[in-house]
């Protein structure tokens, strides 16, 4: 599974989380990690602060994984069953689908379930479920 880091196909970009941009990586076939912040109550995408309000249907599609950046979103991504989870620095989170999303330059685990966040250019393939990446079409076109 190849999982577009906030929208990125080719590399971070001032785009990131805007919807428009991540319908573009779904669209593209991308599975697509975002983050949601509830505030409010309102439901908005933003990495670092809130930045691009949407509704809960926006939310609802089964192409994203939504990284809860506050305790409300991540009350509503798991009674709104979402696949989501809930870190910041934390080397290891198990997302609520059971997946092991690994922090970037942590030990990989060979784990059928383990997703690993690597957001530099892919210098070789995982032996993992899944990747998030800034570069998941370099991934598609080099490993897959």
């Amino acid at each position: 599974m190849l999982i577009s880091h906030r929208g990125n196909l080719n590399g971070p970009s001032d785009q990131e989380n805007h919807p428009d941009y991540i319908l573009n990586a779904v669209n593209s076939g991308y599975v697509v990690e975002i983050d949601v912040w509830i505030q409010d109550n309102k439901y908005i995408l933003g990495h670092d602060y809130p930045q691009y309000e949407v509704d809960s249907k926006f939310l609802a599609n089964t192409f994203f994984v939504c990284h809860a950046k506050n305790l409300p979103a991540l009350e509503y991504c798991i009674n709104a069953n979402l696949h989501c989870f809930w870190h910041q620095e934390d080397d290891y989170t198990i997302t609520s689908q059971g997946y092991i999303w690994v922090y970037p330059g942590k030990e990989v685990s060979t784990n059928s379930k383990c997703i690993i966040v690597d957001n530099k250019p892919p210098t070789f393939k995982y032996q993992c479920t899944g990747i998030c990446s800034d570069y998941v079409q370099l991934y598609k076109t080099h490993y897959i």
